[in-house]
């Protein structure tokens, strides 16, 4: 990167709020339902309807805004944004502009070890609009208004974000955190979680801010990085050239990766906003905020330090097991109910575990072992009854058998370890009267040579030997 030049960030999200219904109706809001099945009159703006606003939204905006210590809003105004597109039925979308209900708060982010603060300086409810589509139409337009109406939570951060490495960082942040709260599902794939980037280069030293361009929704990670690093060098080569930036909105193009524009960047005065006059202010009263402060979950980061302090995990393991409330809960469960240590429970869950659902591409809500069942096999592993690499078989079979358990495939398979030191001697004896030259070699100071005998004992004794008794026996052995 250009050393030159200092990239500004600030993201907006989109955050789809998990309610049953809309935000000021009471259509569902349930994904997946045919074209304009699930639009009612509210939605449509259809003449003669007034909007309710749904106490559900509020309750997650609010409880979005507490978690991330955000000043809440005693008052909140509904304000109309007037624009006129084809999935917009009203001809204006409410939205909030001049008081929020969510203001100033803030999100740590982590990146290359270090810890930063990143201001969020507001969120604000709004509606949804509905959705053009464009494929299939022969020249058309198709309008599907079922997402209109649909409650969102805009968050905005400050430009505080210096690099697309950061605004990655704060994204998946922000992402863990609406999933946690349960207020979101994430989806991005469906549209419940989009970002807009806003992004700006400036001198290094230069203390005002460049001129900024808006990326609009962008619906991945990975793509929110290529599409920032695109057009923080568009915005370089540019200025560089001779050229200068002007404020527009551009889409990103995953295909060409590349950023095109759409259109000039419209001011909020070019919305006229102005308060709705069909919704009354919101009132946020001092018990209802008490009320959901006291139901917050704990939090990822305190998990996070709560798992490195009482389970002694490390940072990378901790902040695995923490990336999702679920998968804390199914460590936590397997632990408890195991007994075992906290590593070795760690090691699994985030390792045979983790492989096996990403590879059968399945949620840890999903997953065919139960946090019983994987505690099954952990103790057996402990006690001695199973080696860890036997566990992986037996594993497997869980996988495979989801009603079974560790002790019943463990005894149908024949796998218990054998721990009796006059088989394993016997074997041992055996191997190394058959393979004087490696005896030779391993006594001349080839101490290579020693995994060659601890491969035959295993395999003659199909895995099922105690490793460390083989292991000691051996060396005893060997050493004649």
């Amino acid at each position: 990167m250009n050393t030159q030049w200092e990239t500004v960030i600030g993201l907006e999200i989109h955050t789809q709020l998990a309610t049953q219904s809309k935000i000021f109706s009471g259509a569902s809001t349930a994904y997946g339902a045919e074209p304009n099945t699930q639009a009612c009159a509210v939605d449509l703006g259809l003449p003669g309807v007034l909007p309710v606003l749904n106490e559900d939204a509020v309750r997650k905006a609010v409880t979005f805004g507490l978690a991330i210590e955000a000043e809440i809003a005693p008052r909140s105004v509904f304000a109309r944004k007037n624009y006129f597109y084809p999935d917009l039925p009203k001809g204006y979308q409410i939205s909030q502009m001049d008081l929020p209900i969510v203001g100033k708060g803030h999100l740590d982010i982590e990146v290359d070890g270090e810890t930063k603060r990143i201001g969020v300086t507001r969120a604000h409810l709004e509606e949804d609009a509905g959705k053009s589509l464009h494929e299939n139409f022969h020249g058309l337009s198709g309008i599907d208004l079922n997402r209109a109406g649909t409650p969102l939570l805009e968050i905005v951060s400050e430009p505080d974000m210096r690099s697309a490495q950061e605004a990655v960082a704060y994204m998946r942040k922000l992402h863990e955190l609406v999933r946690y709260l349960e207020i979101c599902d994430g989806n991005m794939q469906e549209g419940s979680f989009r970002c807009d980037a806003n992004v700006s280069v400036r001198p290094v030293g230069q203390a005002e801010f460049g001129t900024r361009v808006e990326i609009k929704n962008i619906n991945s990670f990975k793509f929110v990085e290529k599409a920032i690093n695109h057009e923080v060098e568009r915005q370089i080569d540019l200025i560089e050239s001779g050229g200068k930036i002007i404020q527009e909105t551009r889409l990103y193009d995953a295909n060409k990766d590349e950023t095109r524009s759409m259109r000039s960047k419209e001011e909020a005065n070019d919305y006229r906003y102005f308060p709705d006059p069909d919704l009354l202010p919101v009132v946020v009263g001092e018990d209802f905020k008490a009320q959901i402060y006291a139901s917050l979950p704990e939090l990822p980061d305190a998990k996070k330090q709560r798992f490195h302090s009482e389970y002694h995990l490390d940072n990378e393991a901790a902040g695995i097991l923490t990336s999702s409330r679920a998968l804390a809960d199914y460590f936590e469960a397997v632990t408890k109910q195991s007994g075992c240590e906290a590593k070795l429970c760690a090691n699994w869950v985030n390792g045979e575990l983790a492989a096996a659902l990403n590879k059968a591409n399945l949620e840890i809500t999903e997953s065919p072992i139960s946090p019983a069942q994987l505690s099954g096999l952990l103790v057996r592993i402990s006690d001695n009854t199973i080696s860890g690499k036997i566990a992986k078989q037996v594993f497997e079979a869980l996988w495979q058998n989801p009603d079974s358990n560790a002790d019943a495939i463990i005894d149908a398979q024949g796998l218990r370890q054998i721990t009796d030191t006059g088989a394993i001697e016997a074997v041992i004896d055996a191997i190394i009267a058959a393979n004087g030259k490696q005896v030779e070699q391993y006594r001349g100071g080839n101490d290579k040579v020693f995994g060659f005998f601890v491969g035959q004992v295993m395999k003659a004794m199909q895995g099922k030997a105690n490793p460390a008794e083989v292991n000691k026996m051996l060396m005893a052995k060997l050493k004649g």
